[in-house]
């Protein structure tokens, strides 16, 4: 999982490199679908639950699940990007928010809210605590800038499934569930609205839309709560994979 997890990191750094006004979602897949055959893993979306592509790509009002297609990006627009390997049968998932060009104040904070989040999401994933510390860390983070929590999608346990028990919402009281302990791994992920919490899928059965049309981001990673501390499977930085209690 740490090699499919550094194929992943990989992915969405070379996908960053991509984005730019004029840059198609169909164009970001394709890159995506050709990163992970040069990698030697294959894409974990792709045909899921008949999924028709290998990446999530979703932009502005959209949450999750958008399906890449002709629409091509504007300066302005946020978008987020949802990326997923398999390598000998391990999984690995990730997520990030970026600008097409200069964004709005607003989009930026939404965006790095977003981001703080998981990063205090991730910080909870220690040995003994319960599952809803980092429920309630995201939902903390969130709610004290504002932002709407979206409750519909969450984030999940992964290993030699993409989604494995346990379910992990964004929000909830803290110390409930199981305890957690070292070797489980999880895709911790919240999903953040500029507006409303509540959300609607599109006619395509898969791309979630926030319901007042405000924007959305999203960020994820997979991580591993050790006996040292929670490890990020999901990035390039080894400093930054091993996080501190």
């Amino acid at each position: 999982m740490r090699r499919a997890g550094r194929i992943v990191a990989g992915l969405l750094e070379h996908l960053a490199g991509l984005v730019r006004p004029g840059t198609t979602t169909k164009a970001l897949d394709e890159a995506a679908a050709a990163y992970l055959a040069r990698a030697g893993a294959q894409p974990a979306f792709l045909g899921y639950r008949g999924f028709p592509a290998t990446i999530c790509v979703s932009v502005n009002d959209e949450v999750v699940h958008g399906i890449p297609g002709e629409r091509a990006l504007r300066e302005g627009d946020l978008v987020s990007l949802d990326v997923g390997a398999r390598l000998e049968g391990w999984y690995a998932d990730a997520a990030t928010t970026l600008p097409v060009g200069a964004v709005s104040p607003a989009a930026s904070r939404l965006t790095e809210a977003t981001r703080r989040a998981l990063e205090a999401g991730i910080a909870k994933a220690v040995v003994g605590n319960r599952l809803s510390d980092i429920s309630h860390a995201v939902q903390c983070t969130v709610e004290r800038e504002g932002f709407g929590v979206v409750r519909e999608f969450v984030g999940h346990g992964i290993g030699q499934a993409l989604h494995e028990d346990p379910p992990i919402p964004n929000f909830g009281p803290p110390h409930v569930g199981p305890r957690l302990a070292a070797g489980m791994v999880l895709a911790i992920e919240p999903m953040v609205t500029l507006g409303g919490a509540e959300v609607r899928v599109l006619s395509d059965g898969w791309t979630a839309v926030t319901r007042d049309g405000s924007l959305a981001a999203h960020f994820e990673h997979t991580v591993v709560v050790t006996d040292h501390g929670p490890e990020v499977l999901t990035t390039g930085d080894t400093d930054a994979q091993r996080r501190p209690h």
